[in-house]
């Protein structure tokens, strides 16, 4: 083999190459790494070798296929391995205690990748340290994972998933024994101890005596009992649920929450929701949508839209394929369908989530115990219903990761944490699962669509209402694509030292004045009379938010899993300030003004978001 690949002139790609063929097992990916360096495909190689996948707080997220950037066996195994490491150091009672291990059902023939089979893999590493595995005997929605840690006191937990990304991608999402997702700073340790423990140990490959091992449970049956167990507590009408004729269709997306919706809106006694039949199982192509993530709205949802008008449906539910999102479409009179954003939907179950507490909370003192929580980028719609409500809302850093941990926090301290939520279409209603659960969400605005319809209202006229009572928020977010991460920090660079001067931001944005500047990457913020941001900050990412006089907030940051800058903007109006076609307007042409002052995508070769 060294004779092949010396003429690449890299001596450290052909070291990385060499150590790959040295350490893989899967035939299939020794054979596409092998073919490469006979066809001296050095581009190709470099993009397989030249850097590891980066463990993040959110885990792992890459394409299937050979190679140290790549999700296969090997990277699986060397993964779990760093991770196995970090718990023994982390946890005195690890083999007392064990892990749960989770997947989905994405696969990859050509390199021989799947989420089945690198949860093996996981297991099997573990297993040879002597540590129990709780691992599914099959396909599970993301949350029964954190679900599992919490209700049997495990260590950590694992997920092996992609959620809504393209086909061809797989990842490897982290629990730890608060049941959320890891934070800062468990992703430097673990991704320190994955570079220390690159050979895989000597039981590592041996998954099938692994499966065999006394060490070895399924968890299936029993999380699956009391899962439905426990979000049968945020059950408040099932008298309603049971007698209710309104029609709801639902779609899994080609993932796995098909028979995991059925069985929730069975525990709520609601009539089980229509199901779309080319995409209720399981398919790791996903053949009948571009991208399985029904945040982008019609296109994914166009089954169900006609499974809907056939049926004489009025809504649609839509979960992501590891079921940990939930998108909601409703008919319209002009029998259009409106797509709910995520904020709009995190205003509804927000409500709904308060309005049925306080049924069966009449005294008004016990609500200073109430905590809701959404993160800095979502509508602050649950500060405006805190404030005249009574109870206390909180904001945290972007992703479910901040909020999981924060509501554990608050939970320990005895307080109710009753909602949380981000723009993304992730939602915590139950907090037996300290992240996102598209599940037990879905069954939750089920009885919600349910108890509108007896008080002949819908989702559409509950949502006006509810703006009319604690103030018009109006949102649009979207994104640019860029590959290119010189192009990305320049673009963030120039924001800093606006004008061309050093550590100076802007001040105007088109016609509109800034009021205050928060960069949560260098740690700035205006506001505040120290101009230090209160909320945690880091270097790895970018992060500017802008508070305009008019009463508009922008955020712009980049995607920690996706090649993406995403901006949110929202503009909040008293309650009483009901011009909702002046609003509009004016958040339309904010909008335009940072697209064309701040992104600049022409100059910056940006590729706008695909309607």
């Amino acid at each position: 083999m060294e004779d092949v690949l010396t003429p690449t002139g890299d001596t450290i790609l052909d070291q990385a190459v060499r150590q790959w063929l040295q350490y893989d097992r899967n035939p299939k990916t020794i054979s596409m790494v092998q073919d490469l360096v006979k066809k001296g495909a050095v581009e190709a190689l470099r993009e397989c070798f030249s850097s590891r996948m980066e463990f993040g707080t959110a885990g792992l997220r890459a394409a299937m296929g050979p190679g140290i950037s790549c999700m296969n066996d090997l990277t699986v195994i060397q993964t779990t391995q760093g991770f196995c490491c970090y718990l023994e150091q982390s946890f005195k009672d690890l083999k007392e205690r064990g892990v749960v291990i989770g997947y989905d059902a994405r696969a990859h023939p050509p390199s021989g990748g799947s989420s089945k089979r690198f949860a093996s893999l996981a297991a099997a590493v573990f297993i040879s340290r002597g540590v129990p595995v709780h691992l599914f005997s099959d396909i599970t929605p993301t949350p029964f994972v954190p679900f599992t840690v919490s209700h049997l006191g495990l260590c950590a937990g694992v997920m092996v998933t992609a959620s809504h990304n393209p086909k061809q991608d797989n990842g490897y999402k982290v629990y730890w024994e608060s049941g959320a997702q890891i934070v800062p700073p468990h992703d430097v340790g673990i991704s320190k101890a994955i570079k220390e423990n690159l050979e895989p140990w000597p039981e590592a490959w041996n998954s099938e005596e692994a499966l065999k091992s006394p060490l070895l449970k399924d968890p299936y049956q029993d999380t699956f009992t009391q899962y439905f167990k426990a979000i049968q507590k945020h059950c408040h009408h099932r008298d309603i649920n049971k007698s209710s004729e309104v029609k709801i269709v639902h779609t899994s997306v080609h993932g796995v929450g098909h028979a995991f919706v059925q069985s929730a809106f069975k525990a709520f006694d609601l009539p089980p929701p229509y199901a779309v039949d080319q995409q209720k199982d399981p398919d790791p192509e996903f053949p009948t949508v571009k991208y399985p993530n029904p945040e982008e709205g019609k296109g994914v949802l166009t089954l169900s839209f006609a499974l809907a008008v056939t049926e004489g449906a009025s809504v649609v539910l839509a979960n992501d394929p590891d079921a940990d999102r939930l998108a909601i479409a409703e008919r319209q009179d002009s029998g259009q369908w409106r797509v709910f954003s995520g904020n709009e939907l995190g205003a509804l179950l927000g409500w709904w989530m308060f309005h049925c507490w306080k049924e069966q909370n009449p005294d008004a003192a016990v609500v200073k115990n109430i905590y809701m929580l959404s993160s800095t980028v979502s509508s602050k719609i649950l500060r405006a219903i805190a404030l005249k409500e009574g109870f206390h809302f909180e904001e945290t850093l972007t992703g479910f990761k901040w909020m999981g941990n924060r509501a554990k926090d608050l939970l320990d301290q005895g307080k109710t944490v009753l909602f949380a939520f981000e723009e993304a279409i992730g939602y915590m209603c139950c907090n037996s699962v300290l992240d996102k659960d598209g599940v037990s969400a879905a069954a939750i605005a089920g009885e919600m669509v349910a108890y509108l319809a007896t008080k002949t209202k819908s989702l559409s006229q509950q949502l006006t209402a509810i703006f009319e009572e604690y103030g018009y928020h109006i949102s649009k977010n979207s994104y640019f694509i860029c590959h290119d991460q010189d192009v990305i920090c320049s673009l963030f660079e120039r924001l800093r030292n606006f004008g061309g001067k050093t550590e100076s931001y802007p001040t105007k944005c088109g016609r509109f004045s800034i009021s205050a500047v928060r960069d949560l990457t260098t740690g700035y913020d205006s506001s505040q009379p120290d101009k230090k941001a209160v909320l945690p900050t880091s270097n790895s990412s970018q992060m500017i938010t802008f508070s305009f006089s008019n009463g508009g907030v922008a955020t712009m940051r980049t995607s920690g899993t996706e090649p993406k800058i995403k901006y949110y903007t929202e503009l909040c109006a008293a309650p009483g300030n009901s011009d909702v076609t002046h609003l509009k307007k004016e958040l339309d042409d904010l909008v335009d003004a940072i697209i064309d002052d701040f992104f600049e995508p022409i100059k910056n070769k940006l590729q706008p978001k695909q309607e």
